[in-house]
């Protein structure tokens, strides 16, 4: 997993991050969240609906946000492209923040007075992404209980949906509210996008702060290649036994350039497959040859099913005189 063709995922995750870091060690947490009496209402600190979303009041929570960015997030933002995720992202915390505010008014009276600090509404509305979009792939029983490969995607942000209830489970609500609203379409939303000014500055100053996205090479060993070879090398010498084409070929793309004095170059270098091939056609030493078994000759039949009998024999002859 990397952040190859994601960095507004990524940037999400180091502002949300680095903000619910900053809130801890300034001791502002309770600056963070929303509150209508007394905040809103009376205090009138209508920035709050600005800056909640960018931080979380607990590290637990934190966590599991940043396990949904980064394995769901991820994904959803290659799915739908770098400009338009970011385009999502703005219209449901917009929309989210609104519904949070109007959530706050219309229930207050029946308990609900604060909803927790964090990206709550964004987190669940990528999840509702992720559920619409990408399928299952097989499904599993645990003690009789029927999961998929998804489940362990939706297990983690339960705790993120109870954890500071109600007004957690209220977010999260709003999150999958907004995402349907999104998906579905009602309210225009999919045709919006970032102004392209915004999306020249962010590419020109914020990106190279990401570092590189450019996901890592994985080396291969000597050990991990050797059984790939073995197995090519079998199978080009039995097809040139049988006088099948093979494109399991020696390299040459050094074949014009000159070699150094008393050095061997590719044309000159002996090859097992080189020296089957002069078997066949007699140019090579006679060696002691022994019969292979009939499930050798069988199984190089049903690959080879147009050669003769005789033919599959003397390529396993030759074979195995190799091996030993």
């Amino acid at each position: 997993m990397s952040f190859h063709h994601a960095p507004v995922t990524e940037g999400i995750m180091i502002v949300c991050g680095v903000a619910s870091l900053a809130a801890a060690l300034f001791d502002i947490k309770y600056y963070m969240h929303l509150q209508l009496i007394p905040h809103l209402w009376r205090d009138h600190q209508y920035w709050r609906l600005f800056i909640y979303p960018l931080a979380f009041a607990n590290s637990s929570d934190l966590l599991v946000a940043e396990y949904v960015l980064f394995f769901i997030g991820a994904n959803i933002e290659r799915t739908f492209g770098s400009d338009k995720f970011a385009s999502f992202c703005f219209v449901t915390t917009v929309l989210s923040t609104l519904l949070s505010f109007a959530s706050l008014v219309l229930f207050h009276n029946i308990g609900l007075n604060v909803i927790p600090s964090g990206p709550y509404a964004l987190v669940f509305s990528i999840m509702y992404q992720y559920y619409r979009i990408v399928p299952t792939i097989y499904h599993y029983r645990v003690f009789g209980v029927s999961l998929s490969n998804k489940s362990v995607h939706y297990i983690l942000p339960l705790q993120l949906f109870v954890g500071q209830s109600p007004g957690s489970a209220v977010a999260g609500t709003i999150g999958l509210l907004s995402g349907q609203l999104y998906r579905t379409d009602i309210l225009g939303l999919k045709s919006y996008r970032l102004s392209p000014r915004i999306v020249r500055l962010s590419t020109r100053f914020i990106l190279p702060l990401l570092g590189s996205l450019r996901p890592p090479r994985r080396g291969t060993s000597i050990g991990d290649e050797a059984p790939t070879r073995r197995t090519m090398s079998t199978a080009a010498s039995v097809a040139a036994g049988l006088g099948i084409p093979t494109a399991l070929r020696p390299p040459t793309q050094q074949a014009n350039t000159p070699a150094a004095p008393g050095q061997q170059t590719p044309d000159t270098q002996p090859t097992t497959l080189r020296s089957i091939v002069q078997e066949i056609r007699g140019q090579g030493t006679p060696l002691g040859l022994r019969v292979p078994s009939e499930a050798e000759i069988a199984q190089v039949a049903s690959m080879f099913p147009d050669a003769r009998r005789e033919d599959v024999i003397g390529a396993l002859q030759r074979r195995l005189v190799m091996c030993t």
